[in-house]
């Protein structure tokens, strides 16, 4: 945190109109969140839950529901008249608050702390009425410039819509976020009139009401400019989203995990992933998920807010969501853990088996074909391929419950409710319905029964008829 208290205002009460979406600009997602999320994490980075504001218009409650449990303040403008009008009515809730002003946007989720604080602390140092971030661009079309004086110093900020050709061929642009001294903002915002083409209230004002009023305004070169990126379009979306994910792989490479083909991987900003684990092409690995030491996770798969511990291998093409990992776990391939498992230590999923908030015990197998759903499944329990749980009667969900080192054949159908004790072994091709006492042997089909040579008199009426 600042040593100077700092308050942040984040602008998310836009449409997005060139979105072509109904949903609000600030919502769509990029790098595996929402972009007023991004904004208000980077935010808390630089100062406390309390000096941080999101003010919203369209769409409001789902920008705050987006943002819930960071403890940040919002404003609300009900009428969207520009940039400096977001300000003015922000007046009467921030203009207590001493210190410093930052103001930023809720679809810039490039933005990094450090750069803000640096913001910051050029304010601090210089001294003036407040400081501006600007870049160096080749083609500045869209920003506004950034006018200075015969001596160089920042007189205004002069937008697209309103430049003059002369002030247009400027290059040094404004990147619409500002750190103010609170105090003189608050005293000058009132100031701000709509003397524009499209009638608004221009937060870009700002700088020349101040350097008028006597006051100095700065501005803060930035090396990279695609960080102060704003979002108005899907295609701009995309290449944010690129640039986040190719952040975060970096991060984690850097950290000591292996990435095959990072070009091809999606990982989300919270994930976390041990050293020595090894990511394969086409993985994508989302949400708050977590990944121990000396994993593997197999190409194509894909894991969502799950928890694996260390020593996990992870075929190819398996679907891992809501679900713990134990330690020493082989998942794979084509399996699916589809919500809210937990899976012990050592067991072994295999391909084309599904679990749905299953309990699979440690050094369990199901290493084929199998469904296990609304199971707890005893510590090395064999199942065997084509098993599954009936666990829907068409209107209630039931449990099955398997004690430790049953064997369960194949082909065998679990009608749920359903309890198979410790020890006990179910005939391959068995349907059972009743209770399995411990060390039992449980049969549930029909006896088979021959009849020599009827397949050859079949043979030979179809014959005939033909």
């Amino acid at each position: 945190m600042m040593e100077t208290p700092v308050t942040v205002v984040i602008l998310a009460a836009g449409l997005g109109t060139r979105m072509m979406s109904r949903k609000a600009k600030v919502l769509h997602r990029a790098g595996g969140q929402t972009l007023v999320e991004h904004v208000v994490d980077t935010a808390l980075e630089l100062t406390a839950p309390e000096r941080v504001f999101v003010v919203v218009g369209h769409q409001a409650e789902a920008v705050r529901q987006a943002v819930a449990g960071r403890g940040v303040g919002f404003i609300e403008q009900k009428e969207q008249k520009g940039t400096g009008h977001a300000l003015m009515v922000s007046r009467d809730a921030l203009a207590h608050l001493d210190g410093f002003l930052v103001v930023f946007y809720g679809d810039g989720p490039l933005m990094q702390s450090a750069t803000l604080r640096r913001l910051v602390e050029a304010e601090m140092a210089g001294g003036g009425a407040g400081v501006l971030l600007a870049a160096e661009m080749d083609d500045p079309t869209g920003y506004g410039r950034v006018i200075r004086d015969a001596e160089g110093r920042v007189k205004e900020v002069v937008e697209q819509k309103s430049g003059t050709p002369d002030q247009l061929a400027i290059r040094e642009a404004n990147m619409g976020i500002y750190c103010y001294r609170a105090d003189l903002f608050w005293k000058h915002v009132d100031e701000i009139v709509p003397d524009n083409p499209a009638k608004e209230y221009y937060l870009t004002d700002m700088v020349g009401i101040l350097t008028r009023a006597g006051h100095r305004m700065d501005a803060l070169r930035m090396d990279d400019p695609a960080e102060a990126l704003g979002i108005n379009d899907r295609a701009e979306l995309a290449v944010v989203d690129r640039i986040l994910r190719e952040r975060k792989v970096r991060e984690l490479m850097l950290s000591g995990v292996t990435i095959e083909k990072p070009e091809t991987v999606t990982i989300d900003k919270h994930v976390r992933i041990g050293m020595d684990t090894v990511i394969e092409p086409f993985t994508q690995i989302l949400g708050a998920s977590t990944i121990g030491e000396n994993c593997r996770v197999g190409a194509c798969s894909i894991v969502r807010d799950s928890e694996i511990e260390d020593d996990v291998e992870i075929f190819p093409f398996t679907i891992v969501n809501t679900s713990h990992v134990e330690r020493g776990v082989n998942c794979g391939p084509f399996a699916r853990l589809r919500m809210e498992n937990y899976v012990e230590a050592g067991a072994h999923i295999g391909n084309f088996v599904e679990l749905k908030k299953t309990r699979l015990g440690a050094g369990a197998k199901a290493n084929h074909l199998a469904y296990l759903g609304d199971s707890q499944i005893g510590a090395k329990t064999n199942i065997g391929a084509g098993t599954i749980t009936c666990n829907y009667d068409g209107f209630h969900k039931h449990q099955t419950q398997i004690g430790e080192g049953a064997f369960i054949g194949s082909n065998s159908t679990l009608v749920a409710p359903l309890e198979i004790g410790a020890g006990a072994y179910v005939a391959a091709g068995s349907v059972i319905t009743d209770p399995v006492p411990a060390d039992a042997l449980a049969l549930g089909r029909a006896r088979q029964s021959l009849k020599e040579g009827w397949a050859a008199k079949r043979r030979a009426l179809g014959k005939k008829k033909s």
